[in-house]
């Protein structure tokens, strides 16, 4: 495995972030993002938000990202409550790991091997700065109602593991 591009090769990627929640008046809300439509990713998704290792200004993954050089907790931390901030706009905690999931997808002809791994945070502010331009939309959401806006299985299955962490 690596970075090379040769037939049936695999590409690994490591992103982390978080599964955000407030309490509002004894109930919980879940903190869900929309993507901005894109170039590289033409359909806004709502989806938990995460992105690379490496804070890296280009638009191509750094040496954590690419697991070139091992991220420690600390470093995945950090990465998963910058993410939180940048495609949020809100500073949260991390309370707990929740897990890491994988998964495989295609692009440009790169079979790519992703690991993101996700904390529950509890919520402190919103950032006056606001989200990124990766993001369209954010909602807080009750636990339903984030699990059906969700797009992707393995978030939901993210999201019904940080309820239970808090039950």
């Amino acid at each position: 495995m690596g970075k090379g591009k040769s037939k049936g090769s695999i590409k690994r990627i490591f992103s982390a972030g978080g599964v955000v929640y407030k309490k509002l008046n004894s109930r919980m809300f879940w903190l869900i993002t929309k993507s901005k439509a894109s170039t590289l990713y033409p359909n806004e998704v709502w989806r938990l938000p995460k992105g690379w290792l490496d804070d890296t200004k280009e638009e191509k993954p750094g040496p954590y990202t690419l697991g070139i050089r091992k991220a420690n907790t600390e470093f995945i931390e950090e990465a998963a409550l910058r993410e939180v901030a940048e495609e949020a706009g809100v500073k949260a905690k991390i309370v707990k790991k929740i897990d890491t999931i994988k998964f495989f997808f295609k692009q440009d002809n790169q079979n790519n091997l992703k690991f993101v791994t996700f904390f529950l945070m509890k919520y402190i502010s919103n950032l006056k700065e606001g989200f990124g331009e990766e993001t369209s939309e954010i909602a807080w959401l009750d636990f339903s109602k984030a699990k059906e806006r969700l797009e992707y299985k393995s978030e939901i299955e993210i999201l019904k593991k940080a309820q239970k962490l808090l039950t």
